[in-house]
C-alpha cells in the first residue's frame, strides 16, 4: 500500500468510524443514557471521535511497521446504570455500531444502483461500501472490547458474563497479535465477502 492509498482509505476509515460510534452513542441515549449527549459524541463530526493514540498513531505506525491500517475511533462513554435495561441495552448499543455499518454500506449500494455512475463514483463508492462491511464484521468479533463481546457478555449469566469482562484489559492485545499473524483473514474476510454478495455487489 502506497501513501495515496493510505490516505484515501484513512479517509474512507474515519468516515465509517464516525457513523459507528454516532449509533453507539445515539442508541445509548435512546435508552435513557444521556453521557454520549452530554460529552459531545452524538453527532456525525469526525473530529469529535478522533483520538489522537487510536485513530492517528496507531493506524500511520501499522502502516509503515505492518503494510496493514489498523485503528479505532474513540470510544463513546455510556453509563451502565443510566440505562433503563443494563444488560439488554449494553447488547443493542454494542450491536448499533456494526449494524450502522451494514445499512450505511447497503444505502451506498442503491446509490451505485441508481445514480449515474462515473469512474472517481463508483471507485469511491465501491471502497466506502467495503471499509463499512469490513468495520462491521470485525466489531462482530467477540474480544472485548469489541462490540461483539457486548452482544455475548449480555446473552451470558451474570456470574459467566462477569468472568468474560475480565478480559478486556489484554483484549487489545490479543486483537493486535491477531491481527498481525493475519488470523482475522480466515475469518472476517470471508465474512466480509458473503455479506457484500448477499448485499449483490461484486468487486
Amino acid at each position: 500500500m502506497n501513501i495515496t492509498a493510505f490516505i484515501i482509505f484513512f479517509g474512507f476509515l474515519i468516515i465509517s468510524m464516525t457513523v459507528h460510534e454516532f449509533a453507539h452513542g445515539w442508541v445509548a441515549y435512546k435508552c435513557g443514557d444521556n453521557t454520549a449527549k452530554y460529552s459531545g459524541r452524538l453527532t456525525l463530526n469526525p473530529l469529535q471521535h478522533i483520538d489522537l493514540m487510536w485513530t492517528i498513531i496507531l493506524p500511520i505506525a501499522s502502516f509503515f511497521f505492518a503494510g496493514f491500517i489498523f485503528g479505532a475511533a474513540k470510544p463513546v462513554p455510556v453509563n451502565y446504570w443510566a440505562l433503563k435495561n443494563p444488560r439488554r441495552d449494553m447488547m443493542l448499543v454494542g450491536a448499533a455500531g456494526p449494524l450502522s455499518n451494514f445499512i450505511f454500506a447497503f444505502v451506498l449500494i442503491q446509490i451505485m444502483r441508481f445514480v449515474p455512475s462515473t469512474p472517481m463514483l463508483d471507485f469511491i463508492l465501491k471502497n466506502l461500501i467495503f471499509v463499512n462491511v469490513l468495520l462491521g464484521v470485525f466489531n462482530l468479533i467477540p474480544i472485548p472490547p469489541l462490540d461483539g463481546s457486548r452482544i455475548v457478555s449480555g446473552l451470558l449469566p451474570p456470574e459467566i458474563s462477569n468472568e468474560y469482562s475480565k478480559i478486556e484489559p489484554y483484549g487489545f492485545y490479543i486483537i493486535l497479535i491477531l491481527v498481525w499473524l493475519n488470523v482475522f483473514q480466515l475469518f472476517v474476510l470471508p465474512a466480509v465477502n458473503l455479506i457484500l454478495r448477499i448485499m449483490s455487489l461484486s468487486f
